[in-house]
């Protein structure tokens, strides 16, 4: 069977908390019927060690992911620990072009959600017809579907779709979300996904009503005006590792 690593072997005190941070993450993922069997992936940088990033071991759940399993690579998705698991080639291509290139990627996050990758597969993709859908009307990116995301040569398109933007749509695939924390990029997804869900549901019932472009810019304008505590998404992400804890603590190993 295969180990993990020490709880407090071999890694820094920064190593150690990006570890903790990213396990509690997936499980949240999962506590929320956000996996997806043993694929999708949530990387981020590790604070103190130029060009390594953490992943998920390649073949456990997100409900079996701990701090000490997770994976320690570099920008080409080489192991840098002697972590027993693999790495999925095919999770970390797509996420090393943004970590290569965009210095505030510092998390990202890729799921395969039903709400989702419906959204992403629908003609016109996302619309203006909800409060959540609001907050990215102009803000999300698209790219079309080219196959498994496993060749190189992909991610120039990749990064032109995206421009300044930091959140994607990948058509006919699912949620692409990026933040300058962890926290911020799971209130992204978290958002976008609600978006996702509520479309949906109200195109499951007839012709929605979209909301005019100028009430959309206000919205945008009024709902980043407040300054909250420890930065997007802390207080959010942390009401759900509570949650998260009273199910199961193991993560945290």
């Amino acid at each position: 069977m295969a180990t993990a690593l020490a709880p407090t072997s071999h890694v820094s005190d920064a190593e150690w908390e990006a570890r903790q941070q990213l396990a509690a993450c997936y499980r949240v993922f999962d506590m929320l019927g956000w996996s997806e069997m043993i694929y999708n992936h949530i990387t981020v940088k590790l604070p103190d060690q130029e060009g390594a990033f953490l992943i998920n071991p390649f073949g456990l759940h997100f409900s079996e992911v701990k701090a000490s399993n997770l994976v320690k690579i570099d920008i080409d998705g080489n192991k840098l620990d002697d972590s027993p698991y693999p790495v999925n080639r095919a999770g970390f291509v797509q996420h090393a072009l943004f970590h290569r290139h965009l210095p505030d990627a510092h998390c990202i996050m890729h799921s395969h959600t039903t709400a989702g990758m419906a959204v992403a597969s629908l003609e016109g993709g996302l619309r203006p017809t909800n409060f959540y859908a609001c907050n990215f009307i102009g803000q999300i990116a698209y790219h079309d579907f080219e196959g498994v995301t496993v060749r190189d040569e992909e991610g120039e398109r990749l990064l032109a779709h995206l421009g300044d933007k930091r959140m994607m749509l990948l058509r006919n695939h699912g949620i692409l979300a990026m933040g300058r924390t962890l926290p911020e990029a799971f209130v992204k997804h978290w958002a976008l996904q609600r978006a996702c869900e509520i479309q949906v549901s109200t195109m499951s019932m007839g012709r929605p009503i979209e909301i005019a472009p100028e009430v959309v810019a206000v919205h945008q304008r009024d709902v980043h005006m407040a300054q909250v505590p420890g930065g997007p998404g802390a207080a959010d992400f942390a009401a759900m590792v509570r949650l998260v804890d009273r199910i199961d603590r193991s993560w945290r190993d």
